[in-house]
């Protein structure tokens, strides 16, 4: 049984790990109701269950105790769940769904898989209950002084990632004459990201091709932005939202600007994809944590959300104007990739499944 929501940072990793799991395992997925993995999870052919949950982090005093009791609806249709479903092993990536599931959950063997390098608070409270815990880098350890069964293992990522560039390419109708830049704020889209791209992109354009991924949100904006660019407009790929296509869009760039959500850690790392980060300024430090591990490898640059209008063009245009120093970045980010990780976590499931690991 997996439990996992709320971003596709979690989610994604969870999906990268059954897909290594190769039909061994019967699969539950539980989410929140009203998540958003649901549709992701839906799409990916798996079964699916809500169960009623909430934050009790950052939530205000005033919404406390109505989220208290939320959570422990979540725990009685939990129980009900395991009852009925009886399954070998739990498996956690993220979300505060996950914690109904592991208090209810507690006796069976649970794995719980850390995205950022950094635990949200949910997950961490989650390996506290859970028989082991894996990692995406050797950096996570220090958030686990009490742990003694950390594995690190990398971020799991889908074999569909594993993309040519010109084929890669040709699925967007791009030829291989100029740089493509991918642009994209997360899941859910980021305004910043967005606003400061359409204000820089008469500079952009004259020199390089662009694939942007706006978020539905301000989908609606595209249109007028398109209009503005006149013959510009034909180098200029914006989406809503891609799903089964982002592997390719990864797979096309040669560089890449986005938040820092755990995604970078094995996307961009495997395809040894250069990027410009820009953390998510109104959250905790996550993205923070995640953009500063791969600077400090020199496998990405980092702009603040504040600076991010008068520093993209310059920065674009600057790495994509060194070939030199752009593979630099790019041998950086893939000498940090760990591409079994997928496999490593499903044999980690397997072996608790079979009772073989005791914590």
């Amino acid at each position: 049984m997996i439990s996992a929501g709320g971003t596709g940072g979690g989610v994604y990793p969870a999906l990268a790990v059954i897909e290594a799991l190769d039909h061994d395992f019967d699969v539950l997925w539980v989410g929140g109701i009203g998540g958003m993995e649901a549709e992701l999870v839906h799409r990916a052919g798996l079964k699916y269950e809500a169960i009623p949950t909430a934050g009790l982090h950052g939530v205000g005093l005033k919404n406390i105790p109505g989220n208290m009791v939320k959570v422990m609806k979540g725990v009685k249709a939990a129980r009900k769940i395991l009852q009925e479903y009886n399954p070998d092993v739990l498996f956690f990536t993220g979300g505060y769904v996950g914690i109904p599931i592991a208090l209810a959950g507690r006796s069976i063997p649970s794995l719980a898989y850390v995205p950022d390098i950094e635990p949200g608070l949910a997950l961490k409270w989650i390996t506290r209950i859970c028989t082991c815990t894996a990692v995406t880098a050797p950096d996570s350890r220090v958030f686990f002084p009490d742990s003694a069964t950390i594995i690190e293992t990398g971020y799991p990522v889908r074999r569909e990632l594993q993309l040519d560039k010109d084929e890669a390419r040709s699925r967007f109708g791009l030829e291989n004459d100029r740089p493509v830049l991918l642009v994209f704020g997360g899941s859910r889209g980021a305004r910043s990201i967005n606003e400061a791209l359409w204000a820089s992109l008469p500079e952009l354009l004259v020199h390089i091709r662009i694939i942007h991924i706006t978020g539905q949100l301000d989908w609606p904006r595209v249109a007028d932005v398109q209009s503005g660019l006149g013959a510009l407009a034909a180098d200029y790929f914006p989406y809503a939202y891609l799903h089964e296509r982002m592997p390719a869009a990864l797979s096309a760039a040669d560089l890449v600007v986005s938040r820092a959500g755990a995604s970078i850690l094995g996307e961009f790392t495997m395809l040894g994809l250069p990027s410009i980060l820009v953390p998510y300024p109104h959250a905790w430090r996550y993205q923070k944590v995640n953009a500063d591990y791969l600077v400090r490898h020199g496998a990405a640059l980092q702009i603040a959300d504040e600076t991010l209008s008068e520093s993209l063009p310059r920065t674009v245009l600057g790495l994509l104007g060194d070939p030199a120093g752009l593979k630099t970045m790019s041998d950086a980010a893939r000498s940090m990739s760990m591409p079994e990780a997928a496999k490593q976590i499903a044999a980690e499931l397997r072996l608790l499944a079979e009772g073989g690991r005791n914590g």
